[in-house]
């Protein structure tokens, strides 16, 4: 799989997501709403991205990139700018339940967070996000049932996989060009 050139776009991008999920809504009011495909899959995001005033070469790479995809119909891998972060705090593990506490961890039900112990004996590994029980404490479950306790770093990945199927190009001045672009995210194996 292709890897997006590490050319870093112009502050300003817009992040859209968008929910997929069905509403059945009954004629006493009440209302149901339902997943609609696999849980770790219902909010897709879009970026509109742009590379303001970049060298007439940089923007020959993304133009090529992006033909590329077009070409071949594949994604591409893409880290959006402030997306992923690093966190550490502390853990408990009871069973195959591990209760992690991490001040404003910002994580939600089915993040995948690379997960390493720095203490205690739990195992490192990559994890889903079983429950998210408060701003400050969260859920993974262990492949193997334990007790134990001790600090943990956690890591979010910012990359995900996208496709781009459009841009445009503008040439203000010589030599310096504009490339805006919108990549939507795909869920594939």
């Amino acid at each position: 799989m292709a890897t997006f050139p590490s050319i870093e776009p112009s502050y300003g991008l817009t992040k859209t997501s968008a929910p997929k999920n069905r509403t059945v809504q009954f004629a006493d009011g009440y209302e149901h709403r339902i997943l609609f495909g696999l849980a770790s899959h219902q909010n897709p995001e879009t970026y509109n991205l742009a590379w303001n005033n970049i060298t007439e070469t940089d923007s020959d790479v993304i133009e090529g990139f992006l033909r590329s995809r077009a070409n071949d119909n594949e994604s591409f891998t893409y880290s959006p700018p402030s997306e992923g972060f690093t966190k550490t705090g502390t853990y408990s593990q009871s069973g195959t339940t591990v209760t992690i506490t991490i001040t404003d961890h910002g994580v939600a039900i089915n993040d995948v967070l690379t997960i390493d112990y720095t203490s205690g004996s739990a195992v490192d590994g990559t994890f889903v996000v079983a429950s998210v029980t408060s701003e400050n404490v969260f859920t993974v479950v262990a492949a193997a049932s334990a007790t134990n306790t001790g600090d943990v770093s956690i890591t979010l990945a910012s990359a995900k996989k996208f496709v781009c199927e459009s841009w445009q190009k503008r040439i203000d001045v010589p030599n310096r060009s504009t490339i805006t672009a919108t990549f939507r995210q795909v869920f594939e194996a």
